[in-house]
């Protein structure tokens, strides 16, 4: 697992959300929070974002890996 920042764009290819989705998934706590980078820039760190996807595709299969 890497500790990069992903910026919205590499997340939404990684997962296959949309901006509002992630946001909202954010706010009810199904997805990892995003860490702020600047001012005015959030990221997400991408061993969090790639958990995620490693959970979504777990649920699919039963929970088996």
């Amino acid at each position: 697992m890497t500790n990069t920042i992903l910026r919205l764009p590499a997340v939404k290819q990684k997962t296959g959300q949309s901006r509002s989705t992630i946001y909202e998934k954010v706010q009810r706590g199904e997805f990892p929070a995003p860490v702020k980078i600047g001012e005015r820039a959030v990221g997400w760190v991408e061993a969090e974002v790639d958990a995620w996807v490693l959970g979504r595709i777990e649920a699919r299969d039963g929970g088996a890996s």
